[in-house]
């Protein structure tokens, strides 16, 4: 019987990307690829859950009046390390929900299994100068030519984000679709991570995103403003 490891499920409003304030279920997948340094997740943390037991707790979170949202967002963690899971979980809470996947990006192959089922992805663009990972451009562009559509990109801003990981960013977007979303999302502080730039910066991002891309935004994480989850 498959299993995926879930952190939490809960209800809240949309905190990043360019959907923010709707109202949304949330499921939380444990376990990622990468290490970011200003990841704010817990990754050990969850349990498994079979198919039938994630359903029913994704169909247990109404609002006041006993309605259920719309929309569903798989985030994590990278829940394409669940994508067998998902291959099968999907099909069944298609009727009820829309679908958006968050994901870093950096595994088109798993994407394209389950990707007739996902409405939107929100892609985390994985900046180098940022993460103090290793680049996946290679894996971003993929990424991309397979969803084409039904899209933004975000990517987190430290104060060390290297301009020139911003070009190629947005050389990549270019490539595929100018009309793709780009969001920059300055990084919030959380526990040692105190690198947060300076908003002189991310406008200067912005103005040389302008040049290629017709939609950049800047948007930091409305639900820590609110403080919600």
């Amino acid at each position: 019987m498959e299993k995926a490891k879930i952190s939490e499920v809960f209800s809240s409003v949309q905190g990043e990307g360019i959907y923010i304030g709707r109202k949304e279920i949330f499921v939380r997948f444990s376990g990622c690829n990468l290490n970011c340094v200003f990841c704010d997740t817990n990754h050990k943390r969850g349990k498994f859950y079979t198919i039938k037991e994630l359903t029913q707790k994704i169909n247990c979170h109404t609002d006041i009046s006993g309605a259920k949202s719309k929309w569903l967002t798989l985030t994590g963690g990278e829940p394409l390390l669940w994508s067998d899971f998902l291959e099968e979980l999907l099909p069944l809470l298609k009727k009820e929900y829309k679908v958006t996947l968050e994901t870093n990006g950096t595994l088109p192959a798993k994407f394209k299994k389950i990707k007739n089922w996902v409405d939107l992805v929100a892609l985390d663009f994985k900046l180098p100068s940022s993460t103090k990972e290793k680049s996946f451009w290679k894996e971003h562009q993929k990424f991309l030519k397979v969803v084409k559509n039904k899209i933004f990109v975000k990517a987190v801003i430290t104060g060390r984000t290297d301009l020139q990981d911003v070009k190629k960013a947005v050389a990549i977007i270019f490539k595929i679709n100018p009309k793709i979303p780009f969001i920059l999302q300055p990084a919030s502080a959380y526990k040692k991570f105190r690198d947060v730039p300076r908003i002189e910066k991310v406008l200067q991002f912005q103005e040389e995103a302008l040049k290629s891309i017709s939609d950049v935004r800047i948007i930091p994480q409305i639900h820590k403003f609110l403080r919600l989850k």
